[in-house]
């Protein structure tokens, strides 16, 4: 299985592929210096495998290395973080 997190600007989401198909995204908007993630989708499929940990470990790990930080309104986002307090440091405001 392999699974890639990559970031579509065009359509304002991050996506997760598995295995190529597209399993889920993460919709979001850009201000200055941050990245608002607004909501996240897994297809039902995908659901109860990791895919949603995946998708946001891989999108917050992009936004680390651009240098951005995150304003997690998603609340699945917002739990993935305070889950994984390695990412504390990318709220905006925290």
């Amino acid at each position: 299985m392999t699974i890639l997190v990559e970031d579509n600007p065009a359509r304002h989401r991050f996506e997760i592929l598995i295995d190529d198909g597209l399993a889920g995204f993460a919709t979001y908007r850009i201000t200055p210096g941050t990245v608002v993630v607004t909501h996240t989708e897994i297809d039902p499929a995908f659901r109860g495998q990791g895919a949603g940990d995946a998708l946001a470990h891989g999108l917050l790990t992009q936004i680390s290395e651009r240098g951005e930080r995150v304003v997690p309104q998603c609340p699945f986002i917002a739990a993935y973080i305070e889950r994984h307090p390695e990412f504390a440091a990318l709220v905006a405001g925290g």
